[in-house]
Order: structure tokens, then C-alpha cells, then sequence
């Protein structure tokens, strides 16, 4: 145990968790002390936990529920906050004053945006939905960048009781249609083109594909992002933003039930055509005002920030902190152009106070021997968020030795599945390298062994034993819930348990309560037998001076599997005998012999979805001679070229 960092009595005084607890205590009788109490309490009462919430947070709403949950042992398929009315965008946007939004972009536009002009602007595209004969039940999708204008659809969609789709300009065209078509929208949200690494890109040829392709679209509203007046008379039912836009802004907010679509999420996608998870106004809503408020620990006063996409629900889960009255900070671009100051610059300047970032873009400021506290005030940073894969415990060190010491790092983890977290963290509990605080509230988790036994301080599969209101409420054209059952519960099913298993591979630390997360448990190896996180080998390798990344996947050998480690270089190293010699050794003496590659491979590049996740999976299917179907779900969709040559060679000596 590595204790890293430990709240201060002003810091637990203050906390809105704190508050809660008080709050808790007071309404229920209860005695609850610290977070562990708190934490027992909202899973032996998951009613009045969500209940004592629903409170607190303030929800604004036309008619009450009349029930939290309709049946804890429906699961899934049960209903949350049952005979409940309200509006998803009412409660984002329920402050008039301060700022809503920062923006900042590669090129150096800075847009600031206040409550009160977010409202107006919501207000003259809502209406023009309304105009259009947009109504509750309807899809909305977007294929856009981190802009205001993201938003501002996203809220004027569900202002009218519509259900939102969004997919970022990183994704090809193709990965798009195989997204948002599946779901039949009437009107897409795009820009004319989005800005990366300095340069500028013309944006309309994409849309012009997904406009032919989604026949189901009745008209795409382009913002001019890049240009005043871009063409777009190409594009079939192609719109102007201003154009489009209503002359009334006036805010007619739709009651919707609790228990109806409001987002529409997809699966990465990278070994199929993507799942579409739908998920409730109520049960988004709700488990976003616990994160943010509780877990985030988020005030009116905060500026916060997340390196995120509207593909990526860390987006939605960023537009929700509209609901307390922070300022939102967004930045479109790469975080790491033209160096790796970029974001640390924005965090001085725009005093922010809430960072939100993933392992990947931690990993890679070690690399680019980043030392900001050297070079910053970071006056304002009070919380690092992280999140996206796992980070290990020289990643949490490095924080606080080249950050900051006198810092939050609240490492969190969950799913665009539940739109939020399974594990996060408290301002009132300490923090060990590699490990996240805590269960989040209310989430009845644990890891299980292969018999599906609860284990403590060593491996098992992340799972969660009862429901909770942001899991979906069905997949898309799925409402017997049989692919949902074959995602989720089928794994344990067969051993007489119905519990959600997530697929990450985990280890619950008796001693601090906290978790180890070690990878996906899909990508999991077993190597004779044995079961290895990838997470544990890249923690060895990606330590190396010589090594920029890697990626560990298994290939069926003479009734076995052998481990095959892939590795890209840093310039100017060669992957010579001796260097492999080191990368075993390493992986010998640091995890166990089981960790020791039987082979070790030059990639030139290494494939990520566009959240920033290694895709191991879809290289063991490379290398068994199966295909990848949407190669658009990749920030790099051509490094799987080099995959699917090298599949050949190691195809032939089976």
C-alpha cells in the first residue's frame, strides 16, 4: 500500500459528500460516519438511497414518482422512478446566471458562453425541432466535434422529450451509418469540417456518405464550424444552423416519463456491427447528479474540463455537470499539439479546477518526460479525473510527483453501458497508488472467481448484483432482452447467478477498499491455465526507455495459447535479442514467468477506438484468421494492416 495523497479536515468538512451524509443521517435516523458506512447503507437500501437523492440533488420534475424501482429482482428489464414526469434538458439547464461554457480550439478561437445565453440559443433550435414536427420517441444524431453546438442539439433534442445519438468527426463515415442508422433518426446535427493536429479538413464529402446512406433522414443541419457560408446544397436535405433555427426562443420544456429514451449509446463496434444501449431520462439523469455532485465532488464555483468526444459517453457524463451551475471548459483538438503543454496552458488560464483526462493521455505525457509543475502555476487544479483503462501505480505516482502534490487524483471506471461509474472515488477517502478509491454508491459490486464466488485481494470478473437506473433499458430493436441477457448475464447465468458481469478483470483490496483494475477480462489471456490482465504486462514494458507502447494478445498453440507481446518502439531504438532478452527478464522478475511472451513483435503502430482503449480483442481475431468488420471504430483504423500481414506468418507455423 502506497498512500499517496490524504484529504485535509477542511477538504471532508466541506465535501458534498459530507453533506449527504448529514442529509442521510438526518432524514433516515441513521448513524452514518465516513464513506464505508455510507456506501453499506446504499446497498442494503437501494430505495431510499436513490429516493434520499432524487432530494438532494434537487430534481426538478412535473409529477413525482410514485415508486423508486419496481422490482430489485427484475433484472434487467426493471423501471426505475416509477409514474415520475420531467424534462432532461430542464434540469441541465434549471441556473440562469454565471458561465456555461469555455470553448477553446487548436486554431485559438475562445468563446465564452453564459447560462443565459445557452437557454436562448437552446431555445431557437428546440422550437425549430418543434416546428419540424420533432416529438418524444423520435432520434436525433449528430456527427460532430467538442463545440458548444454539440450541446446546445443535445439540449434542444431533449428539451422536446427526443432521444439523442452523437458520434464525434473521428469516426470514418462508415462507422457512423452503422451507428446512427440502425436507429432511424430524422435529423442529423454536423458541421462543415473540424480542425486536428493544425489543420483544417473539409467535413461535407463524410456527411454527404451518411446522408445517402441513413434514408430515414429528413434533413442535416450543418454548423459552419470552419467556413461563414460553406456549400452544402450537395448533401441531400441539407440545412444551414441559422437557417433551421426557429425566431422563437422561448423554453417550452417537454414532460417526458422517467422510465423513456433519452440517449442512445453504442458499443465500440470493433468486432461487429455496434450494440445500441437505450438508456432513461431518469436513470441518466439521476446516477449523473450522484457522480458529479458526490463522487466529483463538482460546485457552482468549479471550471471543469474532460479530453473526451461526443462519441464517448464521458461526453454526456461532462454536459450533465450543467446541472450544478459550473462553468464547463471544452477544448477541441488534439490535447497534445503542438506539445504536450497545450492542456496545462488551458488549465492556468482558464482556471480550471476539475481536470478530466484518460490513461492514454497520462502515458503519454510520460513519455514526453512532461514536467508541469515545473513549468505551471496550476494554482486552480484541485481534481484529476482519469478514466478509459487502467492506470498503473507508477501513472498515479507520477501525478503527484510532476502534477502536483496537493491534489484529488480520483481514478474512476464504469461504461458507456450504465453512462457512469462502477467504481469511483470520495474527497473524504485517501488514495493509493493504482488503485480507485471505492465502489461508486449504490452499486452493489464485486469480484467474482470462475465459480462465481465473491474474492478478495486477488483477481476475479467485475460484477454487479443488482439493478441500477442508468443500465440500459433495452437494446435497440431487443426488447425481449436477448442480446442484453447474452452481453450481461448469460457468463454466470449457467452457474445459477443473475448478475451483471462487465468484462473488466479486477482486484478488491480488502485492506483499503479500494480496486485494482487489470484490463478487460475479454482480452484476459490464460496462458496454461492461467489467467493474465494485459494491464499487468503493459504496467512491466511500457516502463521501458526503449518501449512507446504495446499490446499483449494470445494465439491458440498446439492446445494452448501462447502469449504474443507487440511493440512499438521510440525512435531510434531497434528491437534487437537484447532488447528482448530485457522486455523478458523485466516481465520475469516484476509479474510472474507466466507473463514472459513466447513471442515478441515490432508493430509500427498500435490500434485504439476512439476513446482511447487498446483493441486486443480485435487483434486475436486478426491473428485466427477472422475479420474486423468496422475498422471505422478505430482512431487508426491502417494500423491493422500491419496485423493482418503479420496474421499470415504466424497462421503458417501452426
Amino acid at each position: 500500500m502506497d498512500l499517496l495523497w490524504k484529504p485535509s479536515e477542511e477538504i471532508v468538512r466541506d465535501a458534498n459528500m459530507s453533506r449527504f451524509i448529514a442529509y442521510v443521517n438526518q432524514k433516515f435516523g441513521t448513524g452514518i460516519r465516513n464513506y464505508r458506512d455510507l456506501y453499506n447503507w446504499s446497498i442494503e437500501n437501494i430505495q431510499e438511497f436513490w429516493n434520499a437523492l432524487w432530494d438532494f440533488s434537487g430534481v426538478i420534475y412535473s409529477r413525482k414518482f410514485t415508486r423508486v424501482v419496481e422490482d430489485l429482482k427484475k433484472f434487467p428489464g426493471t423501471k426505475w422512478f416509477v409514474g415520475a414526469k420531467l424534462n432532461f434538458a430542464e434540469n441541465l439547464l434549471r441556473h440562469k446566471d454565471g458561465t456555461a461554457f469555455i470553448f477553446r480550439n487548436e486554431a485559438g478561437v475562445r468563446r465564452a458562453l453564459s447560462y443565459q445565453e445557452l437557454r436562448e440559443q437552446v431555445g431557437y433550435l428546440s422550437n425549430a425541432l418543434r416546428e419540424f414536427g420533432i416529438k418524444p420517441g423520435d432520434r436525433i444524431c449528430a456527427y460532430m466535434p467538442n463545440i458548444p453546438e454539440t450541446c446546445i442539439a443535445m439540449l434542444a433534442t431533449t428539451t422536446v422529450g427526443a432521444t439523442w445519438s452523437s458520434c464525434g468527426t473521428e469516426l470514418g463515415a462508415n462507422a457512423v451509418v452503422d451507428r446512427i442508422g440502425q436507429l432511424e433518426p430524422r435529423i442529423l446535427f454536423t458541421v462543415d469540417g473540424y480542425l486536428y493536429k493544425g489543420k483544417g479538413y473539409d467535413f461535407t464529402s463524410n456527411v454527404k456518405t451518411v446522408a445517402e446512406s441513413v434514408s430515414s433522414l429528413e434533413k442535416v443541419v450543418v454548423f459552419p464550424y470552419m467556413k461563414r457560408e460553406p456549400e452544402v446544397s450537395h448533401i441531400p436535405n441539407a440545412e444551414l444552423w441559422n437557417d433551421f433555427a426557429s425566431e422563437n426562443k422561448e423554453l417550452k420544456f417537454e414532460q417526458v416519463e422517467a422510465n423513456e429514451p433519452v440517449y442512445i449509446m453504442f458499443s465500440s463496434g470493433t468486432t461487429g456491427k455496434p450494440k445500441c444501449m437505450v438508456q432513461s431520462v431518469g436513470g441518466v439523469l439521476l446516477n449523473h447528479l450522484k457522480e458529479l455532485i458526490l463522487h466529483t465532488d463538482l460546485k457552482k464555483k468549479d471550471v471543469i474540463s474532460y479530453i473526451t468526444s461526443p462519441s464517448w459517453m464521458m461526453w454526456n457524463w461532462l454536459m450533465s455537470s450543467l446541472a450544478t451551475g459550473a462553468t464547463i471548459a471544452i477544448y477541441d483538438g488534439n490535447p497534445l499539439f503542438p506539445d504536450w503543454r497545450t492542456m496545462f496552458k488551458f488549465m492556468d488560464e482558464e482556471g480550471i479546477t476539475i481536470f478530466g483526462c484518460s490513461a492514454s493521455y497520462i502515458y503519454a505525457l510520460i513519455a514526453a518526460g512532461a514536467k508541469p509543475k515545473d513549468e505551471f502555476k496550476l494554482k486552480s487544479l484541485k481534481e484529476i479525473s482519469q478514466t478509459g483503462s487502467p492506470l498503473s501505480a507508477e501513472g498515479f505516482r507520477w501525478v503527484y510527483e510532476n502534477l502536483k502534490r496537493d491534489l484529488w487524483f480520483n481514478s474512476i471506471s464504469g461504461g458507456t453501458d450504465i453512462n457512469g461509474c462502477f467504481c469511483a472515488g470520495s474527497p473524504t477517502l485517501p488514495v493509493y497508488a493504482g488503485q480507485l478509491q471505492a465502489p461508486a454508491l449504490a452499486m452493489k459490486v464485486f469480484a467474482y472467481d470462475e465459480n462465481a464466488n465473491p474474492v478478495y485481494d486477488q483477481p476475479g470478473e467485475l460484477v454487479c448484483e443488482m439493478p441500477s437506473p442508468s443500465m440500459p433499458i433495452y437494446f435497440w430493436k431487443d426488447k425481449d432482452f436477448k442480446k442484453y441477457r447474452e452481453t450481461y448475464f448469460d457468463f454466470y447465468a449457467e452457474k445459477g447467478k443473475n448478475v451483471w458481469r462487465h468484462g473488466d478483470y479486477v482486484i478488491f483490496h480488502s485492506k483499503t477498499g479500494g480496486i485494482t483494475f487489470l484490463g478487460r477480462s475479454d482480452a484476459t489471456l490464460k496462458i496454461s491455465g492461467v489467467r493474465i490482465g494485459t494491464a499487468e504486462i503493459y504496467n512491466v514494458v511500457e516502463k521501458l526507455p526503449e518501449i512507446a507502447d504495446s499490446l499483449a494478445t494470445s494465439q491458440d498453440w498446439k492446445g494452448d495459447q501462447r502469449l504474443i507481446l507487440f511493440v512499438k518502439l521510440k525512435p531510434g531504438y531497434k528491437l534487437t535479442e537484447e532488447l528482448k532478452t530485457k522486455i523478458k527478464e523485466e516481465l520475469r522478475k516484476k509479474a510472474s514467468p507466466r507473463h514472459v511472451p513466447s513471442l515478441i513483435i515490432e508493430s509500427p503502430d498500435i490500434p485504439y477506438t476512439v476513446n482511447m482503449k487498446k483493441v486486443e480483442i480485435a487483434v486475436r481475431n486478426i491473428i485466427h484468421g477472422k475479420p474486423v468488420t468496422n475498422r471505422g471504430a478505430l482512431i487508426n483504423p491502417e494500423s491493422l494492416d500491419y496485423f493482418e500481414k503479420i496474421a499470415k506468418e504466424l497462421q503458417k507455423e501452426i
